[in-house]
């Protein structure tokens, strides 16, 4: 479908099928743009108090039910027609409005356990006990609050603009993105077999490196498969200073630990990107006794199924066989966690070159900008991927303006990442481009009207 796409002849407005032989007018453009501009506008002040009380009220991963409860109670004042409890707390909202092509639109709902310190009026102050009885922090960190109050504008405006498009809208609010899971959750409780198969998925995500206003995006692999890997390296206990009666399980964790890094440089392909890093050591109780065990928790990132499967087999090789080498007395265990695995992302090469066409018509070339591929991971992919449809996530910045100016002076203050306790974005400016932007591209990718 995407194939026959013509570059820089798509326009607002029409079927990736038809493209090439039915261009829309340009004053239906123009059209088309101030009435999402006057939709934004009248919708302004409700969207940021919308914004601003999800982020004082985060919710953990597994745990998104009041904000699931909010987004299913605006989708059913705008006409979709609402399920909840889909793989957990997930929401799905369908809009038929006719014969066309169905463009599923995905956000993320869960926050981090963090402890706010952006000092916003509006930050949060939610906590959570966890298993041990300790209390941590909840905070909207990675900007799920900004991708629901796009989600939910979204779905707004394409109903209020159902006169002009043709097809069905899926909206889906998934939980438990952080921990890798919802999306998995969501299909394997029926997702694309209760309700609608899409042709396409469309998500965004905000960027705490871009300052808001603005959109990025990267072609062909964007985000990385993400594995955890645990180890457990079994040793023999003794005196510290009797090392020889001993089997030392943290010198053998530390020689693995220099051996695995020898996986990326010598096993893969020096175009192919890998990374594996030793996140967590844990061995030992006192200075002078040496432990039975010393247990290593590992992440491991790659972007093709190939290269990931010579970085996973050879992590299971090199820690076995250099454990045999020093002696050790029973082989380790190296455990990969599959049910926190979190595939590649693919932004399909062809609906890209068409959502940036689509971009710089209602942003600007400005306003656009090409990122390169990053080695973290989000679990939109499951869509596309199980559905073997063109899949397509971009960037949103959000960073305020002025933030983002002084950190490029010299001596700036850099910016913080996402997952930091003092991100936080520009939420108007971003929220504004956030939805002309999708809502654009999923018009774009609908069925026109007369």
């Amino acid at each position: 479908m995407l194939h026959r796409i013509a570059i820089g002849v798509l326009v607002l407005f029409m079927t990736t099928r038809a493209l090439a032989e039915n261009p829309i007018q340009a004053h239906h453009r123009n059209d088309l743009t101030s009435a999402i501009a006057n939709k934004l506008k009248s919708d302004a002040d409700g969207l940021l108090a919308f914004y601003t009380d999800l982020h004082r009220h985060p919710e953990l991963s597994h745990e998104e039910k009041e904000s699931a409860a909010k987004i299913a109670r605006k989708l059913e004042e705008q006409g979709f027609s609402v399920t909840t409890g889909i793989g957990g707390h997930g929401v799905v909202g369908l809009l038929h409005n006719g014969p066309g092509p169905t463009v599923l639109i995905r956000g993320d709902m869960d926050a981090l356990p963090i402890f706010e310190e952006t000092g916003l009026p509006y930050k949060s102050d939610v906590t959570s006990k966890k298993d041990d009885g300790s209390i941590i922090g909840v905070m909207h960190a990675c900007g799920h609050d900004i991708h629901q109050t796009c989600l939910v504008g979204t779905a707004g405006m394409l109903a209020h603009l159902r006169d002009k498009w043709s097809g069905t809208v899926m909206i889906v609010a998934q939980p438990a993105e952080e921990v890798g899971a919802g999306a998995r959750m969501m299909i394997e409780d029926g997702l694309f077999e209760r309700f609608d198969r899409p042709d396409y998925c469309l998500a965004l995500h905000v960027s705490a490196s871009h300052p808001a206003g603005t959109v990025a995006y990267t072609s062909g692999w964007a985000l990385a498969n993400v594995d955890s890997v645990d180890v457990t390296i079994y040793g023999r206990g003794g005196h510290g200073s009797r090392p020889h009666e001993a089997l030392d399980p943290v010198l053998m964790a530390s020689q693995t630990v220099v051996a695995l890094q020898s996986i990326v440089s010598r096993r893969l392909d020096p175009q192919e990107p890998g990374v594996i890093t030793v996140g967590s050591i844990h061995a030992g109780s006192k200075h002078n006794i040496i432990a039975n065990q010393a247990k290593l928790q590992i992440t491991v990132r790659s972007y093709s199924d190939e290269s990931r499967k010579i970085l996973l087999d050879g992590i299971r090789e090199v820690t076995i066989n250099t454990c045999r080498a020093m002696g050790a007395i029973k082989d380790p265990d190296v455990v990969l966690r599959d049910h926190e695995f979190t595939p590649s992302t693919y932004n399909d090469p062809e609906l890209t070159r068409a959502s940036v066409a689509v971009f710089k018509k209602v942003l600007g070339s400005e306003r656009v900008e090409h990122r390169t591929a990053v080695m973290g991971g989000e679990d939109f992919s499951r869509y596309s991927r199980h559905l073997k449809v063109p899949g397509f996530i971009f960037w949103l910045g959000s960073v305020p303006q002025a933030r983002y100016d002084a950190s490029k002076k010299p001596g700036g203050e850099p910016l913080p990442s996402l997952h930091s306790s003092k991100y936080y974005p520009d939420p108007a400016r971003t929220i504004e481009t956030g939805i002309t932007s999708m809502s654009s591209l999923a018009l774009s990718l609908l069925k026109p009207r007369p």
